[in-house]
């Protein structure tokens, strides 16, 4: 059976693109993932491309086609961000107008970036079905072409020459994990692998709320969910195509979920250890690496590193969660006399041990409370987890009653 994407059509997709447009992304190796994870760890930085995704590969291969058959006045897309911004910038290299359909709550700061690489940008809807709904209707004009995220060859076979350069970068690779949304990506390095590394293992990784995959494929047909909700926007498609289905069906060897939380752990991780920021969807083949739930003992593994768009509102919850996680935030709750001097001695205390106060506020409207009574609500940053025992202890050792509340 032949398939719908070729090894001919990924490397006539890499002949074709723009080195000012698309660059080859390096490999580095990490030292720290490899001994957390037991296998010879590569991380394949396509974050590092001019649009900070791997979206641009797809987006140019399927710009270039439209320019070719010229008959386009513009094009029209629907993305949460990453593919937004690699239509924005292929079409305004090959100077043909885009208008980008994008969620009502997508991040800004793939709004502005697409914007500044020249499309313009609809808001419409809270879930991304509904913003490729939209943009379908906005295509129906005369002269105008829809450039589908995932469900379309040609972008299928652009995102396929990733898998093409790890097969030339890392020749012992063993396995390659590769995280999904709508399956474009994982469909057409998976389609390059089987024609030029068949042993190698591809692995897909999609959040736990947005999973629609493994269902598809117990069904043995795509499966879609109507909400989404995750961290890992640029992954939360709701739904595959037949397109890509088939290729993931044909292909690829297994697919795992991750949660948010070891979305968010991948993040602190990579940010921490590989000196890396990368956003939810280009962190989950990290989670999933790390999780557990694969056996790569003695394995060479690429993780592809395939988005960096982080928003920098979502990059301070990462944090938060993170520093809380390991105790290094911590909100502390004290019952005290509601009399003068209270908040200062309690911030002595806590000074004392070397904590920074970051907010403080008391709470008198509670009804646990006696009259005359107080809360002081504390959240202040420590050390570690030693550290956060030990503030705890000496505030009880001043005779106060605290608890912490986070």
């Amino acid at each position: 059976m032949t398939d719908p994407v070729t090894v001919t059509d990924i490397r006539r997709a890499r002949e074709r693109f723009d080195p000012d447009i698309v660059r080859e992304t390096p490999v580095e190796r990490s030292r720290s993932l490899s001994e957390m994870s037991g296998a010879d760890v590569r991380l394949k930085m396509e974050h590092l491309q001019r649009t900070g995704s791997f979206k641009t590969r797809g987006a140019s291969t399927k710009i270039a086609a439209v320019a070719d058959a010229g008959d386009a006045d513009r094009v029209v897309a629907a993305s949460a961000g990453n593919h937004a911004q690699g239509v924005a910038l292929a079409a305004s290299n090959a100077g043909i107008p885009a208008t980008v359909v994008m969620p009502t709550d997508a991040p800004q700061a793939k709004v502005d970036a697409t914007r500044g690489y020249g499309a313009e940008v609809v808001l419409h809807g809270q879930e991304f079905q509904q913003a490729v709904a939209r943009a379908r209707d906005l295509a129906d004009a005369d002269g105008t072409v829809f450039v589908h995220a995932y469900d379309d060859p040609d972008i299928v076979a652009g995102q396929g020459t990733l898998g093409l350069e790890v097969a030339e970068q890392v020749p012992d690779l063993d396995t390659v994990i590769v995280p999904i949304g709508g399956g474009g990506l994982i469909a057409g390095v998976a389609t390059a692998l089987a024609a030029v590394a068949p042993e190698v293992r591809v692995v897909g990784v999609q959040a736990a709320d947005a999973a629609t995959v493994p269902d598809s494929l117990d069904k043995g047909e795509p499966v879609d969910r109507e909400h989404t909700r995750t961290i890992a926007d640029g992954i939360a498609t709701g739904g595959v195509a037949d397109l890509t289905f088939e290729l993931i069906e044909r292909h690829v060897d297994e697919v795992v979920t991750v949660s948010d939380d070891e979305i968010t752990h991948a993040i602190l991780t990579l940010l921490q250890r590989a000196k890396q920021l990368v956003e939810g969807a280009g962190a989950a083949s990290v989670a999933a690496l790390l999780s557990g739930d694969l056996d790569v003992s003695g394995e060479t593994v690429v993780p592809l590193l395939c988005g960096g768009n982080i928003d920098m509102s979502m990059l301070d919850t990462v944090l938060e969660h993170a520093m809380t996680d390991r105790d290094q935030l911590l909100r502390l709750r004290v019952r005290i006399e509601d009399e003068p001097g209270e908040l200062s001695t309690l911030s002595t205390v806590l000074a004392d041990r070397g904590a920074n106060v970051r907010h403080v506020r008391h709470d008198r409207a509670v009804e646990d409370l006696r009259v005359g009574e107080a809360y002081l609500v504390f959240e202040v940053t420590a050390a570690g987890r030693e550290h956060a025992s030990d503030l705890l202890a000496s505030i009880r050792d001043r005779g106060y009653e605290v608890t912490r509340v986070n």
